[in-house]
């Protein structure tokens, strides 16, 4: 996979790729703690070359809701969104409309050459939803 987007295969990407895999929407901070709790040692500068490259290679994708630091994921390639939830800040994905991608089709497209849309959906988690109606 590395190797086949025309990167070196070395212990940090696989090792980022890896932690990407297992906890999607983790947080810069939290990718490099769980490299180096898994993986062994990778410096800060290593950590973040890994994700840039990883990012630009099209192997992990990076997005930063609103009032968020950036989250990355290893689901790249299809038309899916997230929800995030405004009491706990759970993230969780939901895939895009059925059919041909309307949000990739705006009313004025303004003369650009639309080939990606970014949607984020905002609200309250089952969980907290639960919690403030048991607790009220």
């Amino acid at each position: 996979m590395v190797r086949g987007a025309g990167l070196r295969v070395t212990r940090p990407r696989l090792a980022v790729l890896s932690v990407v895999h297992d906890h999607p929407h983790a947080d810069t901070h939290s990718v490099l703690a769980l490299v180096r709790r898994d993986f062994g040692e990778v410096s800060h500068q290593a950590g973040y070359d890994v994700l840039r490259d990883l990012t630009d290679a099209g192997l992990i994708r990076r997005f930063q809701p609103s009032g968020s630091v950036a989250r990355y994921e290893a689901r790249v390639g299809d038309n899916h969104h997230h929800l995030v939830c405004r009491s706990c800040g759970a993230i969780a994905d939901v895939d895009g409309a059925v059919g041909d991608a309307p949000c990739l089709t705006p009313p004025d497209g303004s003369g650009y050459e639309i080939n990606d849309a970014e949607v984020i959906y905002w609200g309250r988690c089952p969980e907290c939803v639960a919690a403030s109606t048991s607790s009220g």
